[in-house]
């Protein structure tokens, strides 16, 4: 039992990978208060996960939208009540938010998910550093999201978004170092969500033909499981991973399981972080007149 005893927040976890984590949090001994904004869908994904949780284990849940600082201190103070403790925080919750070319799109939906993504992101934080920091310990693990790593023309939201998140995540990272609290991003693969479902919906008009088309095969061929984000959702939520922080992991690329033996390595270097490339780095001389 990687996480026995240990008691987490989950949001946007009333379905897909949210709730696949949920699941082996809880199949791990963890605790969980999961939160979502739909009511009756949080309320189905708690019956459904509290019958398989152990029964000294809570499952408890509460609507919350993450952008709204009053309901995010709210849950927190909901579960450090029931739980006494916070040790984890899974910061999932996200939308795509509007789609279309720059000039084009509604600004309110725009900054809805800016407010969702990144704000909300930083609020979840928020909620849970002063406890974290007085504990001497935490976990906070960030989705991120294939965004944070390259362009992605007309969903511009989101990825300004997720990649505002992963720079956040190295930011705080610094800041809370001599808290022993950990915090990391990752990317858990192409998965078969309702945010696909959402790109397949909006078309090629709204979304380009490339990426409509990629996203049509990925729909076709089943996508990455949620088991495999999930899994190192938790990793980076056990014991095994103390010390390892500030870090953009892939699920499906990067050799998450061994990085225990490389921990003193990772503190002195920028691997696995956003980083600018200059030509040196691509075995250009362009900076050599200077």
């Amino acid at each position: 039992m990687k996480l026995a005893g240990r008691s987490a927040i989950i949001t946007g976890a009333s379905q897909g990978l949210g709730y696949e984590i949920a699941k082996m949090f809880i199949l791990e001994g963890a605790h969980v208060m999961l939160c979502a904004r739909n009511a009756e869908s949080l309320a189905s994904a708690q019956q459904a996960l509290a019958k398989i949780a152990n029964p000294q284990v809570k499952v408890l849940a509460k609507v919350t939208d993450v952008s709204d600082p009053e309901q995010m201190h709210a849950l927190a103070a909901y579960a450090l009540k029931e739980f006494g403790k916070i040790d984890i925080l899974v910061a999932n919750a996200g939308i795509y938010g509007t789609k279309g070319p720059i000039e084009e799109i509604d600004w309110d939906e725009w900054s809805r998910a800016i407010d969702i993504n990144l704000k909300g992101t930083v609020l979840q934080c928020i909620s849970v550093l002063p406890h974290f920091k007085k504990q001497h310990y935490g976990k906070i693990i960030i989705l991120s999201g294939g965004g944070a790593t390259k362009p992605m023309p007309n969903l511009s939201a989101y990825a300004a978004s997720k990649a505002g998140v992963v720079r956040f995540a190295e930011t705080l990272a610094e800041e809370v170092k001599d808290f022993n609290i950990d915090v990391n991003t990752v990317a858990p693969g192409a998965l078969n969500t309702r945010l696909l479902d959402e790109l397949l919906a909006a078309g090629p008009e709204k979304v380009g033909k490339e990426f409509y088309d990629q996203s049509l095969k990925q729909k076709e061929n089943g996508g990455t499981s949620f088991e495999v984000g999930a899994s190192l959702c938790v990793f980076l939520a056990s014991s095994v991973s103390d010390g390892i922080t500030g870090r953009l992991l892939s699920a499906v690329w990067d050799p998450w399981k061994n990085l225990p033996e490389y921990k003193e390595e990772l503190k002195n270097s920028d691997i696995y972080t956003l980083r600018r490339i200059v030509p040196k780095d691509r075995a250009k001389t362009w900076d050599e007149c200077l």
